[in-house]
C-alpha cells in the first residue's frame, strides 16, 4: 500500500492548472486570480484631509490662539485651487484635497469661526491629519497576486485600484458518479436492502465550496454496460470522481469495466484509515479519483486528496488544508501501519490551550460523528501510544466541514 504522502504527490503530479478566463469584477467573489493585479491609480491621488477642519500652514499656528482668514473651501470631490498664503486657512472636509501651501489640518473642534475668519486654539504640526498622496497604494503596485482567492475585501481592493476586469482560472468541471445497487437518492423509495446515498451530494458541496463546478452524473448500478455509459458522460470534464464499487469489493467493478474504456491505473489502496480502497488513474486524458463508498471514508479522502487537487487546478499556492496543533484530551493506544484520521471535538482548557478529544467510537460508518467533529486528529503510521496532554496535529473542521 502507498503512504498517504506518496499517493498525494502522485495525484498532484498528474494535475495541471486550468486555463485563464476574463470576467467582470462584479463576478469575482470566490474566483482565483490567474495573474497579478497592478493598480491603475494612486490612492489617494493627492494629499487629502483625514478630518473635518481647516487646512493651514503649520508655521501660522505654532503660537495659539491665532485668527486666520478663511480663503475658501475644499469639500470631498472639490478643491481650493489657489495657493494658501500666510495667515490664511481653508475650510476642509474629510477626503478633501489639501491646497497648495497648506501642510497641516486643524480639526474643527479646536477652532471657532465667524464665517470669514477662524480662530485656532490648538497647534497642529506639519503633516498632522494629512493623508499624503499614495498613502494606501500607488500606480503599478501589486497588491493582489495570482493564486489569491477573491474575498469581499479583495473585490473592494480591485475596485479601488480601478480594475474593472479580472483574469481568473476557469472553474474545474468535476464529474461525480456514485455506484452501487444498494444506494438510492434522497427522497426516492428505499428498498429493504438499500441505503440513502450521501456521497455524491456531499462531494458536490465540497467541490463547489472549493471554487469548482460539480457535475452530478447520478448513480450507476452494478452492471457493466450502464456503468460504462454513465461514466462516458464525464467526457469533457476536468476530473471524474467515483464513489464505491461492486458489492463484492470496493472499486472491483470500476476497474474491470473502465479499464475496457481506457482507464489506466496509477495506484490502488493506500495506508490510511478511513479510506484504504482509493484508486487513481487516467481515462482517456481525464484524471479519475475513485473514492471509497463509505461516506466517512469518502469525505476524509476528499479532504486529503480531492481538495488539494482542486486547489492545484485553480492555481493556488497553498494546496493542503492547513494543519494546527492541539493537546490530546484522552489517552490513545499505539497506531498500526495506516495513517489514522480520528474525528474529534475541540475545547479550551483553563489556560486557553486548544484540546482535541477524539470520539471513543471511530466506526467509519458513523457520518454523524464527522458532522459533530471540529477536527481530525492525524496520527502517523506506527505512532506510539500517547497520554492526555500530548501534542497532536489536527485538521480543523469548523461547522463540521474542513476549512477551505
Amino acid at each position: 500500500m502507498l503512504s498517504v504522502e506518496e499517493a498525494r504527490e502522485r495525484i498532484l503530479a498528474a494535475i495541471t492548472p486550468m486555463p485563464a478566463e476574463q470576467i467582470g469584477l462584479s463576478n469575482g467573489l470566490g474566483r482565483v486570480l490567474a495573474e497579478d493585479i497592478a493598480s491603475r491609480r494612486t490612492q489617494p491621488p493627492t494629499a487629502v484631509s483625514a478630518m473635518d477642519g481647516y487646512a493651514v500652514r503649520a508655521a501660522d499656528v505654532v503660537t495659539v490662539p491665532v485668527t486666520l482668514k478663511i480663503a475658501g473651501h475644499a469639500p470631498a470631490g472639490g478643491a481650493h485651487d489657489d495657493t494658501l498664503a500666510p495667515g490664511e486657512a481653508v475650510r476642509i472636509f474629510t477626503g478633501g484635497p489639501v491646497p497648495d501651501g497648506a501642510d497641516a489640518i486643524v480639526i474643527q473642534e479646536d477652532t471657532d469661526s465667524d464665517g470669514s475668519t477662524v480662530t485656532v486654539k490648538e497647534s497642529s504640526p506639519t503633516g498632522h491629519y494629512v493623508r499624503p498622496a499614495g498613502l494606501d497604494f500607488r500606480t503599478g503596485d501589486i497588491i493582489l497576486q495570482a493564486g489569491d482567492v477573491l474575498t469581499a475585501r479583495n473585490v473592494g481592493m480591485a475596485a479601488a485600484m480601478n480594475v474593472p476586469w479580472l483574469s481568473v482560472r476557469r472553474k474545474p468541471r468535476i464529474a461525480i458518479l456514485a455506484t452501487g445497487d444498494e444506494i438510492v437518492m434522497p427522497g426516492d423509495p428505499v428498498g429493504p436492502n438499500q441505503i440513502v446515498s450521501s456521497n455524491s451530494l456531499a462531494l458536490a458541496a465540497m467541490v463547489e465550496a472549493s471554487g469548482a463546478e460539480p457535475i452530478l452524473l447520478g448513480i450507476a448500478p452494478d452492471e457493466s454496460n450502464e456503468l460504462s455509459a454513465m461514466a462516458a458522460a464525464a467526457h469533457g470534464a476536468d476530473m471524474l470522481v467515483t464513489t464505491g464499487g461492486a458489492s463484492v469489493g470496493d472499486h472491483d467493478l470500476i476497474q474491470s469495466v473502465l479499464r475496457k474504456d481506457g482507464l489506466e491505473i496509477d495506484f490502488w489502496k493506500i495506508a490510511m484509515r478511513p479510506g484504504k480502497p482509493l484508486i487513481f488513474g487516467d481515462i482517456k486524458g481525464t484524471p479519475l479519483l475513485g473514492l471509497p463508498g463509505n461516506p466517512v471514508s469518502t469525505l476524509v479522502c476528499g479532504i486529503i486528496f480531492l481538495i488539494p487537487a482542486l486547489r492545484k487546478m485553480l492555481g493556488q499556492s497553498e494546496l493542503d488544508v492547513t494543519r494546527e496543533t492541539a493537546t490530546l484530551g484522552v489517552d490513545l493506544g499505539k497506531n498500526d501501519q495506516r495513517e489514522d484520521y480520528l474525528r474529534a471535538q475541540l475545547s479550551r482548557d483553563d489556560n486557553g490551550v486548544q484540546v482535541a478529544t477524539p470520539f471513543s467510537k471511530q466506526d467509519s460508518s458513523m457520518l454523524s460523528r464527522l458532522v459533530q467533529a471540529d477536527c481530525l486528529v492525524v496520527r502517523s503510521p506506527h505512532a506510539p501510544a500517547l497520554k492526555v496532554g500530548s501534542t497532536v496535529d489536527i485538521l480543523p473542521m469548523p461547522n463540521g466541514l474542513v476549512r477551505i
